[in-house]
């Protein structure tokens, strides 16, 4: 296991695909976070039709209310996502991968770094209820819980491609995954705490983020890996 998580993540084409994802995600995230800080009339719009259509269900169904406050308080809670990246980032240091555990780890600050720096530079209010179903603090683009979630996901699944578990193992992962990512963004709109676009900035964000960690490392582990031989 140790020289596998070491070694170059194993390719079926010449190039990594990670640097082109990062870098289209991160070009949109870009044009949603210019669109956003002007205050694009189209997007907001947008962003307030399909807010106030979810409030307006939200307020007439307080069970389905209760079950989102849950899996966003609890499941899909960005404390939750990180235990679970401190949790990988425990075993790959005992195995032995301790610069991947380090930058696992680092990735995982970097994000929570940005999130929080890009809401203070944007200072974008939160939706505004007379019957709120639900409350959150700090501004609110880019959403936080969906670009924890999505750094976490993208972590996780990543490091289980590099250690060449079994198929299905990686299946179920990345369903699992993508229940979470989307499950998510969904409780943060339905609980009327977010404007979609803060939700699509989370995962674009969480997406090019992830994608360029992915790509620095495997450059790393093969030009250290180049120098041993």
């Amino acid at each position: 296991m140790r020289s596998s998580l070491l070694s170059p993540a194993p390719r079926t084409r010449t190039h990594s695909p990670a640097p082109w994802a990062g870098a289209v995600c991160g070009a949109l995230a870009l044009v949603l976070l210019i669109l956003v800080a002007v205050r694009w009339s189209p997007l907001t719009r947008l962003d307030r039709v399909i807010a106030e259509a979810l409030h307006r269900r939200a307020v007439t169904e307080p069970g389905l209310v209760h079950l989102n406050r849950i899996l966003t308080d609890w499941l899909w809670d960005p404390w939750t996502m990180r235990a679970l990246i401190a949790v990988a980032v425990v075993v790959l240091w005992q195995r032995g991968a301790r610069v991947l555990a380090v930058w696992v780890a680092v990735t995982t600050l970097v994000s929570s770094l940005l999130q929080q720096g890009m809401k203070a530079a944007v200072g974008r209010e939160r939706p505004r209820w007379p019957d709120p179903v639900d409350s959150a603090h700090y501004a609110s683009f880019p959403s936080g819980h969906a670009m924890t979630a999505m750094v976490t996901c993208g972590l996780l699944l990543w490091l289980l491609h590099r250690s060449g578990c079994r198929p299905w193992i990686r299946r179920a992962a990345l369903a699992a995954a993508g229940v979470s990512v989307l499950g998510v963004g969904l409780t943060r709109l339905y609980l009327g705490v977010h404007w979609p676009s803060d939700v699509l900035g989370g995962w674009l964000l969480g997406a090019a983020l992830t994608a360029f960690a992915a790509a620095g490392y495997d450059r790393y582990a093969a030009h250290h890996r180049t120098e041993r031989d």
